[in-house]
């Protein structure tokens, strides 16, 4: 397979790769080996993936075994789980068009692909050829929404397997199994995602009533405060000041969390979606080249989270479209050593300071909200060399279902 292919730069080539290193460690091969590491969180999709991969594996009786999940584009393939292959064929394999260069476009949506190594042009003189010798490949396909691509679940041996022999009638089983699986794991998430948005729009609800009663109450108090000066009643007119001055307060709160905590775009096909969805929106409105760079399979967070981040990741690119004079941006969505990492930037104008001016508080928001989730933004910005907004914050524990539900 060939790496997706990127919206065209017309010239134009980022220097440098996004630095990202862990709060309070050093980073390098020990945050490295941590994360390699680390036990998978019980119950997410890429556990599941990996204990039917393991079966599927023995019972075929192959060497290793990949399945690639669509990521939001619908154009491209990125493994979610791997059993089997070593750290430069699985980053050989890890990104992959839904193109195959040997059988043609769109091979994976025309079924079932098995092949000889040797004859296959994408994978000869790599790490994966050296070792093994055919490859079966099966998509996984929706069963809610025909011609739907899920994703592709490949298995490799170091024997000639037949299209129509038994490993590859597991393979097809497997693969029926894999794609109700995925389709079944995206689902719940869809509709939980879905209740917590009307359970969090129920609560919007009742603080703007709220906020109208504290408004209407600091009218009236305005009108009382106005006779009151007319009439140089003194002692009236400080305490309906008093009273304005709280009512104004709880309106200003209020206001607050509207906006931070319940004014919410979220898909509830999830962040990935969204942020796609965002991407293109940007795309039609602007004449800034946008990169989009989505190395998460599969990302799986609290409603908080994404909300807060979808949020982030929106203001700085409304930043990059009015202020900024660039050419190109990209957003980077990445995972590394244990945290998640999503970098906004551009090749605009710079400014040499992000401090916020008045009428202009965008970076101060994000911190907050990047707070709220235990976060922190990382930002950068120098004259001629543009601006760049990183969000990261820990991948939340392993019982957060259990917290945030």
């Amino acid at each position: 397979m060939k790496f997706a292919a990127e919206p065209e730069r017309t010239g134009f080539f980022w220097t440098r790769i996004p630095n990202f290193t862990p709060p309070t460690r050093a980073g390098g091969i020990a945050a490295c080996v941590e994360q390699e590491f680390a036990p998978p969180r019980a119950g997410n999709l890429k556990t599941l993936l990996n204990r039917f991969l393991e079966t599927a594996i023995s019972m075929t009786h192959a060497g290793a075994g990949v399945i690639r999940v669509t990521l939001p584009d619908e154009q491209t393939l990125q493994i979610i789980s791997s059993i089997g292959l070593s750290g430069e064929q699985l980053e050989a394999e890890r990104i992959a068009e839904l193109v195959c260069e040997e059988c043609g476009k769109d091979a994976f949506r025309r079924g079932l692909c098995s092949t000889n190594i040797e004859d296959c042009e994408t994978r000869q003189g790599g790490e994966t050829h050296r070792q093994f010798r055919s490859v079966i490949s099966v998509p996984l396909e929706s069963r809610n929404t025909p011609g739907a691509l899920l994703g592709v679940f490949t298995l490799f041996f170091d024997t000639p397997q037949s299209s129509s022999g038994h490993a590859t009638d597991t393979a097809v089983t497997f693969a029926d199994l894999l794609g109700a699986l995925i389709e079944h794991v995206r689902s719940n998430r869809e509709t939980r995602r879905a209740e917590l948005l009307m359970e969090r729009q129920s609560i919007a609800n009742e603080i703007h009533d709220s906020l109208a009663q504290t408004l209407n109450y600091a009218r009236m108090n305005t009108a009382l405060l106005t006779d009151a000066v007319r009439s140089n009643n003194a002692a009236m007119a400080a305490g309906y000041a008093r009273d304005l001055d709280e009512a104004l307060e709880i309106s200003q709160k209020a206001v607050r969390a509207l906006i931070t905590d319940f004014r919410s775009e979220m898909d509830p096909a999830g962040l990935l979606h969204a942020l796609q969805t965002l991407v293109e929106r940007f795309r039609q409105q602007n004449d800034i080249v946008l990169d989009c760079a989505i190395r998460v399979a599969d990302l799986d967070l609290p409603l908080e989270h994404e909300i807060q981040t979808y949020h982030i990741v929106h203001e700085a690119l409304s930043n990059i479209a009015k202020h900024s004079n660039a050419s190109h941006a990209r957003l980077i969505v990445d995972h590394c050593a244990g945290y998640y990492v999503f970098t906004i930037e551009d090749n605009g104008a710079g400014s040499g300071e992000l401090t916020p001016v008045e009428g202009h508080y965008g970076i101060i928001i994000m911190r907050e909200r990047a707070q709220r989730i235990g976060g922190e933004i990382r930002a950068e910005s120098a004259k001629g060399l543009g601006t760049s907004v990183q969000l990261l914050f820990p991948e939340p524990e392993a019982n957060w279902r259990t917290m945030h539900d």
